[in-house]
């Protein structure tokens, strides 16, 4: 490293929090802002693949990721209309050791907060970033006060960044969620992310999430697919008449739906779809669901921000202005993220839209061809974020 940089970070998410321990653990002066007096997590449990926890490694977290979260071996749908599995990706037909991990947003945030403060980062709550200037590397809140200038700014306030003028895209389709205690003598496999739907208008998911820290019991969340124009009737309507549709779809999470007696148990998510090209300016690069931001049906929303995180760092110690290293963050990047953009993109009307087509196709032509070689290695490939070759490109490799 050639020289210590200021480097003032947007957002206390889980793409910004690992970058800051990343690079604060370089040496750099790192300065992460957040909105929230006291920086929390927003979101539901999601899945850690192969490349967000080798990134985690990295940052030697991985095993206390994979000790506090719930190992999945496979991911398994069911069509109620015809009662064939539709989804069925299984990681051991890529790699025999192969897992993803189900865990809590508020645990892994927990992990990467204490790694960020720990390796020297300063956080500064209460602090809205409405705006940026790329050439004097300036940040501005929304009281107007000014911060830096920094050597590098970083967006990593999400698909909302007012830092990043590209176009979000609203997707029909979202989910309520809600994280519940697993239940005692329950039908769900603790292995597996699994997944019930009727056409492509109705899915109820469920996905074990491990643990809110040592000592506490597991958790699983709960997906309801709706559509978002439709939210608001739901949160009009009596709960029971979702509780009933629920029910209908998947008998079996009766004891879930039971659990909940308040529409505020459940959050709405709502999906959105956006590139932002060009991914630097100046001395402002974006990082995470800022850059490329897409449904969560491939479960890759927070391994690409990690990944991005690193190549960021990787980027940094390779020294040399902001445009060199803007350059060197972009080229580690720019493919990978193209590829599951361009695969988020096909792959969600398949499983969440109105089409009558699309999920007729699903049942009876693409899920039969999926079982064929070689399409069980290629989708957990898929799943698991290996497609396009990503560590590989960051100068690392599975551990296992």
């Amino acid at each position: 490293m050639s020289r210590t940089l200021s480097i003032g970070i947007a957002g206390a998410g889980i793409g910004g929090l690992a970058a800051a321990a990343l690079l604060a653990g370089q040496g750099h002066r790192v300065t992460v802002f957040d909105q929230f007096e006291a920086a929390g997590p927003v979101g539901s449990g999601l899945m850690l693949q192969d490349t967000g926890l080798v990134i985690l490694g990295q940052i030697g977290l991985r095993e206390r990721a994979e000790a506090l979260g719930a190992p999945i071996a496979r991911l398994w749908g069911v069509s109620a209309d015809t009662g064939r599995a539709v989804l069925d990706v299984r990681y051991s037909a890529l790699r025999t050791s192969l897992r993803g991990i189900g865990i809590q947003r508020a645990t892994l945030f927990a992990l990467l907060h204490e790694a960020a403060i720990a390796s020297g980062a300063r956080l500064v709550t209460g602090a809205r970033i409405t705006a940026a200037n790329a050439e004097s590397g300036t940040l501005v809140d929304a009281a107007s006060g000014a911060h830096g200038p920094f050597d590098l700014v970083i967006d990593a306030l999400g698909v909302r960044s007012p830092l990043s003028s590209a176009p979000v895209k609203e997707l029909p389709y979202g989910a309520l969620w809600a994280t519940l205690p697993w239940p005692a003598d329950s039908p769900f496999d603790r292995t597996a992310l699994e997944q019930r739907y009727e056409a492509a208008r109705k899915m109820a998911g469920v996905m074990p999430s491990g643990r809110s820290h040592e000592g506490a019991g597991q958790s699983l969340t709960y997906f309801w697919s709706i559509r978002g124009d439709a939210h608001a009737d739901f949160r009009a309507a009596p709960l029971v008449h979702w509780k009933d549709a629920a029910r209908a779809l998947w008998p079996e999470t009766a004891m879930l739906v039971d659990q909940i007696t308040d529409h505020d148990q459940l959050t709405f998510a709502r999906y959105r779809h956006r590139t932002h090209w060009p991914a630097t300016e100046g001395r402002l690069i974006h990082l995470g669901d800022s850059w490329h931001a897409a449904s969560p049906q491939l479960g890759q929303g927070a391994n690409m921000a990690l990944l991005d995180a690193y190549a960021l760092a990787r980027a940094v110690e390779a020294g040399g202005a902001a445009a060199d290293i803007a350059g060197v963050y972009v080229r580690q990047r720019a493919s990978h993220v193209r590829l599951y953009q361009l695969m988020t993109w096909a792959f969600t009307p398949v499983y969440q839209s109105d089409s009558d087509i699309l999920p007729w196709l699903r049942d009876r032509l693409v899920a039969p061809i999926s079982k064929l070689w070689p399409a069980p290695p290629v989708l957990a490939a898929l799943v698991s974020g290996a497609l396009g070759s990503p560590l590989a490109k960051l100068g690392l490799k599975a551990e296992r």
